[in-house]
């Protein structure tokens, strides 16, 4: 009875944030089993090295990997090297361009570094499924396929909607959810982790275990991540992301950018604080008992300490009111400096391509967004001058500094 209690206490912990658990009762009873032999359940999640830099986005998946390494469960972190010369098919409308072995290399070496700052790397086994599937001979790879029918294939939503657009789909990329299933073969695994737009290729994972007579891993999948912007997913290409390399005060900004109904699904995807706690905060926004903001700057916090430590959090904190509750300028801000004591404003902002050109400076200088030492310009015929000071704080909007000084 107490084996079954903490099962479903362990089950309650996982499930939190995920989208869907396929299936329910199978993960409930493996966990069960696991706690009464004492053997920890294999959880799998892959990456393919397609970009050299994990963002927020890939955390989600990463934190529930934490999750069940909290458990006592065993984590592999799987770099598709392999997969990764295919290219991953799921949510494209277009094949993608293939990479080469050395950027996958690359980018796969960095991620090692970064996945870390999250996981134990006592306690994470990293593999590369070139292990396993670049020793696969012709016939292998024959006898593979039999197991799986084109039509099923075929299901998948991004290629039928090409089929219906007429966009081709290469023979090549009807391998890449084969192969990631194999994967699951050779690792045995348990548990596959994955995005929502992951769900069929998880989904071949458990037929193809089957068909090699083992256990049907079971799926949980965990949502996609929106940017910063509320829209579209986290992605580098949109400029909507949080890179977890990032400046501790750039990583800060910009969750304090985030809308405050995003701010509550970044608190139930990228922290661990537990969903009555998140209820809570709802609640007391919502009777203003507590600002929003506060609980955003919590948020904030959080996430910066996880990559940067609690120092370096606080440090962030301190900076961004200095910054924008003060309304003083950051600490560390670009030095420009100009040979002369005077300089035409426009010039000076032409010369060191602070917009994109003169007129776009003059649009911003008449709608009174430039501001010289705290005082607001919109005169286009404004002459810096240094003869009686050091230097002169240029603040543009509210978050670009610049710092003037006379070379």
């Amino acid at each position: 009875m107490q084996t079954k209690k903490e099962a479903e206490k362990q089950f309650d912990y996982l499930k939190k944030g995920s989208t869907e658990i396929i299936q329910e009762n199978e993960l409930k009873e493996r966990l069960e089993n696991s706690l009464k032999n004492s053997k920890p359940l294999r959880v799998k999640a892959g990456f393919d090295p397609t970009a050299p830099d994990i963002h927020l986005g890939h955390t989600v998946l990463l934190r529930k990997m934490k999750h069940f390494q909290d458990l006592g469960h065993e984590v592999i972190f799987l770099i598709g090297d392999f997969t990764g010369l295919i290219g991953d098919p799921s949510g494209q409308s277009k094949t993608r361009p293939p990479m080469t072995r050395e950027q996958i290399n690359k980018n796969a070496e960095t991620y090692k570094q970064q996945v870390f700052k999250i996981l134990d790397p006592e306690k994470t086994i990293i593999e590369f499924n070139s292990k396993w599937l670049g020793k696969l001979t012709s016939f292998d790879i024959i006898h593979l396929m039999a197991k799986y029918t084109v039509a099923r294939i075929l299901e998948r939503d991004d290629f039928s909607e090409r089929l219906k657009k007429n966009k081709p789909i290469c023979t090549h990329e009807i391998l890449y959810p084969i192969m990631q299933a194999y994967d699951s073969v050779a690792l045995k695994a348990d548990v596959e982790l994955g995005g929502t737009d992951q769900k069929f290729n998880l989904l071949v994972g458990r037929d193809i275990q089957r068909e090699y007579n083992q256990k049907p891993q079971i799926v949980l999948t965990m949502p996609l991540l929106e940017g910063i912007d509320g829209i579209e997913k986290m992605s580098k290409s949109l400029d909507n992301y949080v890179g977890i390399t990032e400046p501790p005060e750039k990583i800060y900004g910009k969750i304090m950018s985030i809308s405050d109904t995003l701010m509550y699904r970044y608190y139930e995807l990228l922290t661990d604080i537990s969903m009555s706690k998140i209820r809570e905060y709802k609640e007391k926004a919502k009777k203003e008992e507590i600002n929003p903001r506060d609980i955003k700057s919590e948020l904030a916090r959080l996430i910066v300490k996880d990559f940067w430590g609690r120092e370096k959090s606080e440090k962030a904190a301190l900076e961004f009111d200095r910054v924008f509750k003060q309304n003083k300028a950051p600490s560390d801000i670009d030095k420009i400096e100009i040979k002369s004591e005077k300089m035409l404003l426009l010039d000076f902002l032409a010369d060191n391509n602070i917009f994109p050109s003169r007129g776009e400076a003059k649009r911003i200088i008449r709608q009174g967004g430039l501001y010289l030492d705290g005082r607001r310009i919109k005169d286009i015929g404004f002459m810096i001058d240094l003869a009686k000071k050091d230097k002169i704080i240029l603040k543009i909007g509210k978050k670009r500094f610049y710092n003037i000084k006379k070379s």
